[in-house]
This record gives C-alpha cells, structure tokens and sequence, in this order.
C-alpha cells in the first residue's frame, strides 16, 4: 500500500478506474478484480425456443459465443408476472404480482427493491428500454419513472406501428412510416443508449424489452379471421409464407380424455382453424427477423466501441406460447412445456463458449445472476440462484426442483395450477382437483398423462410432497435440493 501513498491524487483516480486493479483482500493479500461488467438484458414477448431457428444473429453472435441454457423456465408464464420475477429473482407468491391488470399486477409490486436499485448502488447507469410491466402506460400516463432507473424509455401505449413511449420525462408517439416499427424503434433507442455511455468509466446496465413476436396490429389483409397475431416488420412480410407448423405430436392432440377439462373440452381444430395457426406461426417468426436484427447491430456496435468483450449479453423471453398444442389454438399460463419453456443464451466475459447447460433454470434465477456478475447486493431474499457457478464448473448438479405457478389474477381461461418442473417429470395439481404427471424423458410432447397409472404411484406421491414444500417456498427453501426423479 505505501507505493499507492507517494501516488498524486490524478494518478491515484486513474489507477482506481483502470480496466483491472489490484485490491486486498479481507485477509490483507492481493487479488485481480476486473471492472464491474456492462450488462444488456435483450427479452421478448411470448417467444418459444423452437423459433430461435430463424434468428441467425442469435445463433452465431450469442449461442456460439456463449452459453445456452437448454432447461429454462418461465415461473408463471405471463408477461406482468414474469417481469417482476426477473427485476426481483422471486416467484409470484412472494411478489403477490399474480395477473396482468392493474389489480393483480402493477399495483402489487413494490419497485423499490428491485435489480435496478441494487445495480445503481454498485456504480452502474441504469437503462430501460421498451415494454416494461402491463399496465405502466395506464397506471401512470407514463411519466412515472420507477426507483433504481437513470435512463428511462419505457413504452406507453404497446404496438407495432401507431405507438408510444416516455424518453426520460417526454412522451413520444410514432406513426406508421417503416421506421416506426417498433422493434426498431427500441433497436434505435438502445444502440443510442450504448454510445452515450460506452465512454464512462461506470459501466452500465441495460433492459431492452421487446414487443414482438407478441400479438398486435396493425392488422395485415392475410391476417386470418378471429386470431390475433402480431404485425411483421415491413421488409419480412411474407419471408415465410407457406412455412408449416412443426409437426408436434400434441398438435391439435386427437385423444385428450386423459387431460383436464379445461383441454377436454376443447373441439379439435378443423382446417381453417390450422391454416389460421400457420399464418399466425408464419408471422410471429417473421416478427422476430426485427429482433434478430437488432441483435446484430448491438453486437457490432459494442464490438466498434471496443466494449464488447466487458459486455455480459442476456437474450431470454417473458414467457413462452401454445400454437394449437392439445387443441389450445393460442394463450399461454399453462403448465405445458411450450408455455413455460423459453430461451435463455449468455455471452460475455467469463461465459463459456459453445456451452450447452441442461441444469434446470428459471427466471428467478436472473436478478441473483446479474447481481452476481456486477459485485451488487440485493436486499431482498432471492428465491433462485446465481447461475454463474455454472460457468466455471458445467458438471454441477444442483438437484432442485422448479415451481410453476398460476395464482388466483390469471387473465386468461383454465384453471389455477401449481406444478414442479424436474429434470425428468412435470406434476402439476389444479384447484379443480385434477392433475397431471408426464415423464419427459419417454413422451416429450406431453401427449399421456400419467395421473393414476398404479405404476407411477410412488413417483406421483413424492412429487406431490415435493410441491407441497416448494408451494409456499421463500428464498433458501425454494433452492434445497430435492432427492428422486
């Protein structure tokens, strides 16, 4: 330390601000500590793993160079509910955030400690960008700017053409000029964003929030009748038409007796109704080529800036969506895997390339991650955990169970669930008193239930205790390790 002493104060600032210092430790000897890293949370709307095939930027720029997490899971899969759980590392029993409306949701939530709060302790800018929790641009006509947040561009009124933002205490509308779409927009806003603060010696963090492939309009003459889907960017319309859906064995599932009656009751989908969901399909992928684009402008931008390799790029949805499997022609909160799995991709200093993780993961597990990466505290008790000790030990198996959850403020039909997700079954019990156990490793479609197969007996019974202890979990007893299958 005596050296540091005979330095002037300049020197003394710069030497402190350096890419990498030298600190001591709490036993007095000497360790390398880097910058804190810049972090760029990227998340879609309702986007499902299966349609990362079209976004040939995310394959190259993030899944080759980084890590992709192949068991990852939306909590409770809707938009609001989600969000919190990300900005928090909580489920939504513990945030009470149990819907989309303004009742069940925002006003649930207390913005105050929150991953934006805790990064901005440590040093870091702090910027939001697009879609953040349903109900904001009501709730407050948009000029509110939550804790924790510096740079704040939030969307007031959520579309593709004809919408609206708040840009830090201003609001913008767009109109329907190809520029406008929305997607780019962000896009815009967030490369904007980057070069202002690339030259700080804090490093920043970043939620770029998009829109798509969600629902929205404009509409398009081709739109099917009756179904909403969302409005592609102009120069992809039509980029894969005729591209069918995938050949799911659930896809409009012909024995469903085994299943809830919410399912039960559900007619099978005749040709219009299929040829509706290609359509819908078709543009939700086309949707996402905007995003896939943007991800490559991010990337070259932060490469021309010469940030890119302290950067800590995050690519992952809300949620996921159901496109006519077991006969649900659209929607999401189900405790099927193509509503609550979704992608989750990681690059950056210290994340594995080319890195493949089947460790079950959820979104609770982002904030403690984050938190990690950027040397923060959180002052309130993370249901997940860091995924970063996966980085540096792949072999790692932690052996817990994941909660699925769908609470009393659901906004869409079926009924309430809770569920555990392991790395084999899923079991979930509704309040109707029905249930549904499928072992993924023999029927990954989820086509038979095994509720009430004698042969399943003992593994139904321990799963069913196993969500007894993770259904009103807190913090450290939604991460204990679970022993079975």
């Amino acid at each position: 330390m005596r050296r540091f002493l005979k330095l002037g104060l300049p020197a003394l600032v710069l030497l402190t601000l350096a890419l990498a210092i030298t600190e001591l430790d709490a036993r007095g000897s000497r360790q390398r500590v880097t910058r804190r890293p810049n972090v760029i949370v990227i998340m879609t709307d309702d986007q499902t793993v299966e349609s990362l095939k079209v976004m040939r930027n995310v394959r190259k720029l993030l899944v080759r160079q980084g890590t992709t997490f192949t068991n990852f899971f939306a909590a409770f899969p809707l938009c609001c509910p989600s969000r919190t759980t990300f900005l928090t590392g909580q489920y939504s029993h513990n945030t009470g955030v149990i819907g989309n409306s303004y009742a069940n949701g925002y006003s649930r939530f207390d913005q105050s400690r929150t991953l934006p709060v805790w990064l901005r302790r440590v040093g870091y800018h702090t910027i939001m960008i697009g879609k953040y929790l349903n109900e904001y641009g009501k709730a407050v006509r948009g000029r509110y700017v939550p804790p924790g947040w510096e740079d704040w561009e939030a969307a007031v009124r959520l579309n593709y053409f004809q919408h609206s933002m708040v840009q830090n205490g201003r609001v913008h509308y767009y109109g329907t000029a190809p520029r406008d779409y929305s997607t780019d927009v962000y896009a815009r806003r967030g490369l904007e964003a980057i070069r202002r603060y690339a030259p700080s010696q804090r490093p920043f963090f970043m939620w770029l929030s998009f829109f798509a492939p969600h629902d929205g309009t404009p509409h398009e003459a081709d739109d099917p009748i009756g179904l909403a889907t969302p409005s592609p960017p102009p120069r992809y319309r039509n980029r894969f038409a005729g591209v069918p859906l995938p050949h799911w064995l659930s896809l409009n599932e012909k024995d469903v007796s085994d299943k809830p009656a919410d399912i039960r009751r559900r007619p099978l989908l005749d040709e219009e109704q299929l040829l509706a969901l290609q359509e819908k399909y078709e543009q939700r992928l086309e949707s996402l080529l905007a995003v896939d684009d943007a991800v490559g402008k991010i990337v070259a931008e932060l490469r021309r800036l010469k940030i890119l390799d302290r950067t800590v790029i995050v690519f992952t949805s809300d949620n996921g969506f159901m496109e006519g499997q077991h006969r649900v022609i659209t929607g999401k909160q189900m405790v099927y895997e193509p509503s609550i799995r979704v992608p989750l991709i990681m690059r950056g200093p210290g994340i594995p390339k080319r890195l493949r993780l089947s460790q079950l993961a959820a979104n609770v597990d982002l904030a403690p991650t984050i938190v990690k990466l950027a040397r923060a505290n959180a002052d309130l008790p993370a249901d997940g955990r860091s995924l970063v000790p996966l980085f540096r030990k792949p072999t790692t198996e932690w052996g817990r169970d994941i909660l699925l959850e769908r609470g009393p403020g659901a906004n869409f039909a079926g009924p309430n669930y809770t569920a555990i997700r392991t790395p084999r079954y899923v079991y979930a019990e509704y309040v109707t008193g029905e249930r549904e156990l499928y072992d993924l490793a023999a029927d990954k479609d989820e086509v038979r239930n095994l509720n009430g197969d004698p042969s399943m007996a003992s593994v139904e019974s321990e799963l069913a205790a196993r969500l007894g202890r993770l259904r009103e979990c807190a913090s450290a007893l939604c991460r204990a390790p679970a022993r079975g299958p």
